[in-house]
């Protein structure tokens, strides 16, 4: 076991946390130092598999996007492109920001976690004072220039993921597991975030940021006697939480609806309903792209958004449905497998962590539409509209590609020239 500057490095062929891999610390080849600078070798050296299957996602929630609101805007007499402008614009702008966090190196954007930290926490504060707009009940929103919002409650999920991979390895760099108070450490930098998110109330966020955490701190390796500690102690929050009356009634009833559905059609049960009935009329192969008579008619409420796969399911039918969730599950695959080949702890977190935002997210907003899940008003990621969302998850990427380009060796060029420090 070896530690040297920042990171965490196991012993070469030793194995850590949850069976993970120790990577050697030999300097790289001359043939890769060559190879890693410029252009072609920041290229060579991303997960291209990766970026396709997002870039396939982001084509897809495109389309749906446009198809699910095309016939209501153009009833109306607006422009019936308005959303699709949007969307290539939101996505856009977050390729260009997944690029510029791709190309930088993994400490950098380890020492940058305080600011961006600091700048959600600002963010969520900023939601709950005045500038603060309120949209279908939730205080989630802030209003910018030209008919633009942003929502801080999404770029919470990242904050929540930087800081505790922060937290989480520095405590572990001597390959100790971690203890309860160190774990409890981890808790306090999730608390407010999770905190103000929940005042909002953003209860779908609520859940995903509470289940990165536990997924972080699994990955951390924890022992398991003190993960049942953990289990019970979130079971009593819980039951607390219903006893004090600290979520109010309606939340309630939207968490356990999706139980008996039939019994609050004229409610909660209502958009359930609509969206199993969107879903099931599609078939195999679904009535094609903007030939949807329920979605036409916005049978469903928030279809593209929190709904969005109803429209897959209506218009691409089971065989889209397959699509989407497979190259969801890609992208979740990709990012623990760069965790698992991470060469420091930090990275092998955040990865990890990214990994578990993605697949709760997307399980529970695939499950609210089939009526296995609360619906909660997450989105589906890379589908659903919205530009906050789409920056968040391909900032994701970007971090994901950072810590891959890592351990690749292009950023040991660098670090291997006489005077600087070493990985």
């Amino acid at each position: 076991m070896s530690s040297r500057g920042d990171t965490f490095r196991l012993a070469p062929g030793s194995r850590g946390p949850l069976g993970l891999r120790g990577v050697g610390s030999s300097p790289p080849s001359p043939s890769l130092a060559r190879s890693g600078t410029g252009v072609g070798g920041f290229l060579r050296h991303l997960d291209w598999l990766l970026l396709v299957v997002v870039g396939a996602l982001c084509v897809l929630g495109t389309l749906l996007v446009w198809s699910a609101t095309e016939p209501g805007l153009r009833q109306a007499g607006a422009d019936p492109h308005t959303y699709l402008f949007k969307e290539v614009l939101w996505f856009g702008i977050g390729a260009v920001l997944m690029f510029a966090v791709a190309t930088m190196d993994v400490r950098t954007i380890k020492s940058w976690t305080p600011v961006v930290y600091g700048a959600t926490l600002l963010g969520l504060l900023a939601v709950l004072s005045p500038l603060g707009s309120v949209v279908q009940g939730a205080k989630a929103w802030i209003n910018l220039p030209g008919g633009f919002q942003v929502e801080p409650s999404e770029f919470a999920k990242l904050g929540l993921v930087l800081i505790c991979g922060v937290v989480l390895s520095q405590l572990t760099d001597s390959g100790e597991r971690p203890r309860l108070r160190e774990i409890g450490m981890a808790a306090l930098c999730a608390l407010p975030l999770a905190g103000l998110v929940l005042a909002e109330p953003a209860l779908g966020v609520g859940l995903v940021l509470l289940a990165t955490l536990i997924g972080m701190i699994v990955l951390s390796g924890l022992r398991l006697r003190w993960l049942a500690a953990l289990a019970v102690g979130a079971a009593v929050v819980v039951t607390a939480a219903i006893k004090l009356h600290v979520l109010k009634s309606y939340q309630l009833t939207r968490f356990t609806s999706f139980l008996h559905p039939s019994q609050n059609l004229g409610s909660t049960g209502y958009n359930a309903q609509q969206a199993k009935i969107a879903v099931g009329s599609g078939g195999l192969l679904g009535h094609g792209l903007f030939h949807g008579s329920l979605i036409a008619g916005n049978f469903v409420p928030s279809q593209q958004t929190d709904f969005i796969f109803t429209v897959a399911g209506e218009e691409l039918g089971f065989a889209g449905c397959i699509a989407i969730v497979a190259l969801i599950g890609v992208v979740v695959w990709r990012a623990l497998r760069i965790a698992t080949r991470a060469d420091d702890q930090f990275g092998m977190l955040v990865a990890g962590g990214i990994a578990v935002w993605f697949a709760f997210q997307a399980f529970v907003n695939v499950g609210m539409t089939i009526g296995i899940m609360p619906i909660t008003g997450l989105p589906l990621p890379f589908i659903s509209y919205g530009g906050s969302a789409a920056f968040a998850d391909l900032i994701a990427i970007g971090i994901l590609q950072s810590v891959h380009r890592k351990r690749t060796g292009i950023d040991a060029v660098w670090t291997s020239r006489p005077g600087s420090r070493g990985r």
